[in-house]
């Protein structure tokens, strides 16, 4: 049995663990990562890449089609499922292999296999770390410790809502599907069901989303769901709000779903296959957690303002953690948790309301910081900016006038509380809102910042201006 000392063991090298390692490696410690799996986690394998190369293909399709509108001639368009999921994969597996990389350059140790914390013998520094491997078994003991095992789809096996990997899928089984399916039920409106529901309702399936609540994509502002909504039920995705599928029914070559509209009445969805968005759950299990006294709520583990577990030298962070579930949450909450260990000054606490959420749908949505009803329940008395993409140049030469940009300031102080964008590329132009929420900006912050011309961004100062009543171009 080998045994191995560090002065920072990191369990899972995701998005937050392998950053988290890398920050530690800079800061002169002495790292070892854990991983069951593939360096990456679930975004690079099996999540945000991999997704995004799929609904890459489903863009550029959906622009063949149309190339009529560009003055372009393309005749007899298709699409070969296969090798739509081997770029996917490809892609995936290229930026894999660039953890290996890093992990590396940043002279980090990776030990492949399954850890399970226990107590440390002398009670000084994190939980012993053991390692089951190919090889056999590997104990690591460390100063510090830092979970960032991830999560998975939660499933609701008393209704039926749990994979078997044929008919009913997660994300995982979506993204290399066997079949191309004629009719699709996707269960959850939120970011990981609307991007599928995009994705293969682009390349012709017939697909029907259900969620529980009154609208779809709930943690977006209200006026940004309902565009959303409109121009998806104009590309023809049936959407059934306020509904709850009470169960599901396997066939021979297709399922069959008893969904409980907001009526009251049982409306019977048959669908070839069905995929579960209805949240995720953490991946605790089998990691001694309870032994240690580890407190977990919800299948999430709790976590202080400096992602401490309360047992002493053990930490976790990202979606191991809860909500929002996100790469980029989980690789910052790494690099505080890591300099707060290392005891450096100006370390700041997490503050969600500087997390960006992206969904890459077409269209695409974006927002950070508070929406309009969140900031009014939290007393601000505001000020609300919008400018639509058919009021901006670039967004007509791109033949993408179908959007909205939404601003919302704090009257009072003029701080931008929050930003909510619909249409094409939004995902990219969100960072400079989440600068300006970054660095407190106000709208005269805004006013002042010179953006060039012609570009979507000019909608963003467009929508501050309007806020004031000075909108320029409606």
């Amino acid at each position: 049995m080998a045994e191995k000392t560090c002065d920072l063991v990191v369990i899972g090298s995701g998005p937050g663990g392998y950053v988290a390692a890398i920050r530690a490696a800079q800061l002169g410690m002495k790292t070892i990562i854990v991983e069951r799996e593939a360096l990456g986690g679930v975004c690079l394998n099996w999540g945000c890449i991999p997704t995004k190369a799929l609904l890459r293909t489903a863009e550029v399709y959906t622009n063949m089609k149309h190339a009529a509108d560009f003055g372009l001639k393309a005749d007899n368009i298709g699409f070969d499922l296969d090798a739509v999921v081997k770029r996917s994969r490809g892609v995936a597996n290229k930026l894999s292999g660039g953890i290996g990389f890093l992990m590396k350059k940043n002279k980090i140790d990776v030990v492949m296999g399954t850890a399970k914390l226990e107590k440390a013998a002398n009670g000084s520094g994190g939980p012993l770390v053991r390692v089951k491997t190919k090889e056999g078994e590997e104990v690591i003991r460390a100063r510090h410790v830092i979970l960032a095992t991830g999560a998975r789809a939660r499933t609701i096996p008393a209704a039926g809502l749990e994979p078997d990997g044929k008919f009913i899928w997660t994300a995982k089984e979506a993204m290399v599907p066997d079949v191309m399916p004629k009719k699709l039920l996707v269960i959850g409106s939120g970011a990981i069901g609307i991007e599928f529901a995009s994705f293969y309702n682009a390349l012709g399936a017939e697909v029907t989303v259900v969620e529980m609540v009154d609208r779809i994509l709930p943690a977006e502002d209200e006026e940004i769901s309902k565009f959303a909504e409109k121009q998806f039920r104009k590309q023809g995705i049936k959407i059934l709000t306020g509904a709850a599928v009470e169960a599901l029914e396997k066939g021979k070559a297709s399922v069959t779903a008893s969904v409980k509209t907001k009526d009251g009445k049982i409306e019977k969805v048959e669908a070839d296959r069905v995929i579960l968005a209805i949240g995720i759950t953490g991946n605790i299990e089998n990691l001694g957690l309870e032994a240690l006294g580890v407190k977990v709520d919800r299948g999430h583990v709790t976590v202080n303002e400096w992602l401490e577990t309360g047992v002493k030298g053990l930490y976790a962070i990202g979606d191991l953690v809860g909500p929002p579930w996100l790469a980029h949450k989980a690789s910052h909450e790494g690099v505080i948790c890591v300099e707060k260990i290392a005891g450096l000054n100006n370390v700041h606490p997490l503050d969600v309301t500087r997390i960006p959420g992206c969904t890459y749908s077409n269209p695409q949505i974006a927002s950070v910081g508070l929406t309009e009803a969140k900031a009014k329940e939290k007393g601000y008395k505001t000020k609300v900016g919008r400018f639509p993409f058919n009021g901006n140049g670039k967004a007509i030469a791109l033949g993408e006038p179908e959007g909205l940009v939404k601003t919302v300031f704090d009257e009072k102080t003029g701080e931008l509380l929050g930003a909510h964008m619909i249409g094409a590329e939004v995902t990219e132009l969100i960072q400079g809102f989440g600068l300006a929420r970054t660095l407190e900006a106000t709208e005269e912050d805004l006013f002042h910042t010179i953006f060039p011309h012609p570009t979507l961004s000019e909608m963003m100062h467009e929508a501050a201006l309007d806020a004031y009543g000075r909108v320029v171009h409606v």
